[in-house]
């Protein structure tokens, strides 16, 4: 009797590298507040007053005085874009007069990245309101849309040469969220008719700056940053918190999509960091979100799950749109640096396979070039590439850091970097092997 022959198939993993498509942008992202240090002239500066000191912004990461180290740091890492923002109170710090000293000094910044070589991403709002806002009711005033107009009207023409994406707005779900519902930032009011009017405020201000920017460059790429969680529901065969789990896409996700109009859009800026997982307990007439410290599942040093497998959801559903889209922010709040080196390639890793099932996207910014001041978590949390000694104002560029240089490089992820995947390795040994 004959023996049949065995064909052996082809093996489907080659273990070559994930290459991401030419012109990819790769960088790091900063907001103002958050590093330059002594934004006296803002409503979080106001309320950090009465917080204890540790909570309170101060010098920050001084990158006001630093900015050019911070980008020649970055540019030996191998970025080429960088997302910042310019912060609106030190430009206008009275309505209607712009202090000229303050946008040279925005002028020298842009400069500075462009003679680098990076792309620049410019946010104009990112959480802080200047103080003669907020004292006539911020977002919630119907006017402000139009003060915000002004704002870019005078801004984009002085800025538009060193700028190639325009964020107007960062996180308006956020900010609206952590303002009126969670009440733990400033104005900490907690009313569902404020977070209606801000919503609506916010959505028309990203309408209005959209609209002058094109006004004022034509060929602008002009876009918000949005916030978005994926969400799963608890027990697979429940229908109510497959409902619910859909319910909580659209109001987070969408939302402001929605309430815009995707004609003003030229791209989605996507900022990642959530899953949420919905749970109904018994009879419960409303649904909770899991606390997700009961799962044990791994997490940042803020609770939040590490959960790469989101992103890749969230990006397939955002690409309905038909618009390209370009990772804001995505990054973690650790000490433990291997686990941030192993977060970021495994959330690459899950972009790239989102890329590969057609979204487009179109450039990847990591969240954050340096540690920095985390809203009202203050300083403990530590999200940089390049750790900050706040005593010194010494930059360390961590092991992740040069983890994400070697993806650059590479322009995707190669083979050997894929062993932090499941594994606790430390990234100085695999630094070694490449």
């Amino acid at each position: 009797m004959l023996k049949k022959k065995i064909i052996q198939p082809p093996p489907r993993h080659d273990h070559q590298p994930l290459k991401f498509p030419e012109g990819f942008l790769w960088g790091a992202a900063t907001s103002s507040h958050q590093v330059e240090g002594n934004n006296k002239n803002n409503d979080w500066w106001e309320w950090e007053q009465t917080r204890p000191e540790k909570m309170r912004s101060g010098l920050a990461a001084d990158q006001y005085n630093r900015y050019a180290e911070d980008f020649s740091l970055a540019k030996k890492l191998g970025h080429n874009a960088h997302r910042l923002s310019i912060e609106w109170s030190r430009i206008e710090p009275e309505p209607g007069w712009f202090n000229q000293e303050e946008i040279d000094h925005y002028v020298d910044v842009l400069k500075d990245l462009k003679s680098k070589g990076f792309t620049v991403m410019l946010t104009l709002h990112h959480f802080t309101n200047p103080l003669w806002l907020s004292k006539v009711g911020a977002w919630e005033n119907s006017k402000t849309p139009v003060y915000f107009n002004n704002f870019v009207a005078k801004v984009v023409p002085i800025f538009k040469d060193y700028v190639d994406l325009w964020i107007t707005i960062n996180e308006p779900g956020v900010l609206v969220f952590c303002d009126y519902v969670l009440t733990k930032w400033p104005p900490q009011k907690k009313s569902k008719l404020a977070l209606l009017k801000a919503t609506k405020n916010l959505a028309r201000a990203h309408k209005m700056a959209y609209t002058t920017i094109h006004e004022l460059v034509p060929n602008a790429q002009v876009g918000f940053a949005n916030n978005v969680s994926s969400f799963e529901s608890f027990h697979k065969h429940s229908i109510r918190e497959k409902a619910y789990e859909w319910f909580l896409d659209i109001i987070t996700d969408h939302l402001f999509y929605k309430a815009t109009g995707m004609e003003y859009h030229d791209f989605l800026g996507v900022n990642y960091y959530f899953n949420e997982y919905i749970s109904f307990n018994g009879n419960a007439r409303l649904p909770n979100i899991v606390d997700i410290a009961t799962t044990k599942k791994a997490t940042s040093d803020l609770g939040w799950e590490i959960y790469p497998e989101g992103i890749f959801n969230v990006l397939v559903d955002l690409s309905d749109y038909h618009k390209p889209i370009y990772i804001t922010e995505n990054g973690l709040a650790s000490t433990n640096d291997d686990r941030r080196c192993r977060f970021l390639i495994s959330y690459l890793q899950q972009i790239y396979h989102a890329m590969a099932s057609g979204c487009h996207v179109k450039g990847y910014f990591h969240w954050s070039l340096l540690d920095n001041f985390e809203w009202s978590d203050g300083f403990d949390p530590r999200f940089g590439l390049i750790e900050v000694d706040y005593e010194t104002q010494k930059r360390t560029p961590r092991p992740s850091a040069y983890v994400y240089q070697k993806v650059i490089e590479a322009n995707g992820i190669p083979h050997e970097l894929l062993k932090f995947l499941g594994h606790s390795i430390d990234a100085k040994d695999v630094l070694k092997d490449l």
